[in-house]
């Protein structure tokens, strides 16, 4: 009996665990939810949980005793990450359909957690081009694209390196904002480009935080209200910091675009 309590226990902390990293990593309350209730049935449990913005609390209830065990854990603090997100949901289905063990899914749940991330260096190359891709998109030319690559090199670098040092997250978008602009007003300082508006407007669209409007209009459709309205603001504050970055840039060179 006291196995058995201990095991659940057991169980009822790591999908507290897993449950508190993919809110961490990015995932939707939804997607957390299914989740942790497909690994639950599994092991001939029932879980309740308790999405809040900060706080994961798992109820696990046995089908058979209708014994109770209960944990809180707090939101797990790490970047994004959808390679993340699709091992721990591929995680939980292989726990669903048997061919993994809880006490194995725990040992793969330390392993998953800790792959290496992709080198953000590498990243930023690739955000590079992408936003310069976005200047073309909106009717850029050539040498606007060239004028968003620099301004997009400049700003994630600086991003990558007040991340590194722990730099609040709403201050970085602010400095990153605020660099990018003031180096995509090149077009408009030196006469450049024919299309300096665009190369100005996209700079700063590699900060845009896409993921938490996403996921606070699924949590909204899906019923987590709070979680919802937590990422939405969140994203918006991250939003007006990059707006002022922006007006921060105009102001310094004595730009008038409106």
């Amino acid at each position: 009996m006291n196995s058995g309590a201990s095991s659940r226990d057991d169980d009822c902390r790591f999908l507290g665990d897993y449950a508190s990293y993919m809110l961490g990593c990015g995932a939707t309350c939804e997607r957390i939810t299914r989740n942790v209730a497909r690994m639950a049935n599994a092991v001939g449990a029932k879980a309740d949980l308790m999405i809040l913005p900060s706080h994961i609390v798992v109820t696990l209830i046995d089908n058979s005793s209708g014994e109770r065990c209960q944990c809180s854990t707090a939101r797990t603090s790490v970047p994004v990450s959808y390679n993340i997100n699709t091992r721990l949901s591929n995680l939980s289905w292989r726990v669903a359909e048997g061919r993994c063990s809880m006490s194995h899914a725990r040992r793969l749940f330390g392993r998953i957690i800790n792959i290496k991330p992709v080198n953000v260096w590498q990243v930023m190359w690739l955000v590079v081009i992408a936003n310069a891709s976005f200047c073309r998109l909106f009717g850029g030319d050539v040498t606007a694209m060239g004028i968003v690559a620099l301004a997009t090199m400049l700003g994630y670098s600086l991003k990558n390196i007040l991340m590194s040092h722990h730099v609040d997250g709403k201050a970085v978008f602010l400095f990153c904002s605020f660099v990018s602009a003031v180096t995509a007003t090149a077009g408009h300082v030196f006469s450049l480009s024919s299309t300096p508006d665009v190369a100005l407007a996209t700079s700063v669209l590699y900060l845009i935080p896409g993921i938490p409007y996403i996921n606070s209009v699924s949590d909204l459709l899906t019923g987590h209200y709070l979680c919802s309205l937590s990422r939405f603001i969140d994203a918006a504050l991250l939003t007006a910091c990059i707006a002022l970055g922006l007006t921060g840039a105009f102001f310094i060179m004595n730009l008038k675009v409106f």
